[in-house]
């Protein structure tokens, strides 16, 4: 069985997607993973990611967002 943890839920203001960020841990063990589910109306995309990418990606969204006018 998969125990599925919520973290954090985001809506983008331009466009209304719904960003659902969370753990996912595999009964049988092994390395937790970042789940991305992006809702876009009646489509959605789903991607699971280990912690150095996420971490890497988190680096790339906040250097990108203190570079814009007013971060």
């Amino acid at each position: 069985m998969t125990r599925v943890t919520p973290l954090d839920k985001l809506r983008v203001p331009l466009g209304g997607q719904e960003i659902e960020l969370q753990q996912v841990d595999h009964e049988a063990g092994g390395m937790s993973l970042l789940r991305t589910r992006i809702r876009e109306r009646s489509r959605f995309t789903v991607f699971d990611i280990d912690a150095q990418t996420a971490e890497a990606w988190g680096h790339a969204l906040l250097r990108w967002a203190a570079e814009q006018p007013g971060g």
